[in-house]
């Protein structure tokens, strides 16, 4: 993962990361709930799509699963897309009836590629300081870090499969 820098001033949290895969795969792996769910949560834990529609207005509703069996919901509510190239949208935590905790926060997700290699640049700006630091409370640097690796390694494997 590299240059991942928290902005207090701003609220926000950039981060970007090279994979050695094509774009139309990376952009797959973050909108196919099949395959999002396979990287989306740091080891050991687990993500567990309960619905995903990935349109404008459209909501991805999802739990991350402790080893012990606990569920912590997320809502994600899709604002634009843009095909292959860059989406936004709102996330906020929830309890398993979709109710959301507010504030929540935005992400902005932008794609390119070059030869053969695709960047994602993650950008989230969090409607208050107090969420922006509970977030890397939480381990949000670590926890990344780590499902960039994971989505690293699954890339590797269904580039193979081509």
């Amino acid at each position: 993962m590299n240059d991942f820098t928290v902005d207090k001033a701003t609220k926000t949290v950039t981060f970007s990361r090279e994979f050695d895969a094509d774009l139309s795969l990376v952009w797959d792996a973050y909108t196919k709930p099949e395959i999002l769910d396979q990287w989306w949560a740091p080891r050991p834990w687990t993500s567990r799509t309960k619905f995903m529609n990935f349109e404008v207005g459209g909501r991805r509703f999802y739990a991350m699963v402790s080893p012990d069996g606990q569920e912590f919901w997320s809502i994600q509510d899709y604002m634009a897309i843009s095909p292959k190239t860059n989406f936004k949208l709102l996330n906020a935590f929830a309890d398993k009836d979709e109710n959301p905790e507010l504030p929540g926060s935005e992400w902005d997700l932008t794609f390119s590629e070059q030869n053969g290699k695709t960047t994602v640049r993650v950008s989230i700006y969090n409607e208050s300081l107090e969420r922006l630091e509970k977030m890397l409370e939480m381990g949000f640097k670590e926890g990344t870090a780590m499902t960039q690796k994971n989505l690293d390694e699954l890339l590797a494997t269904l580039s193979q499969r081509k």
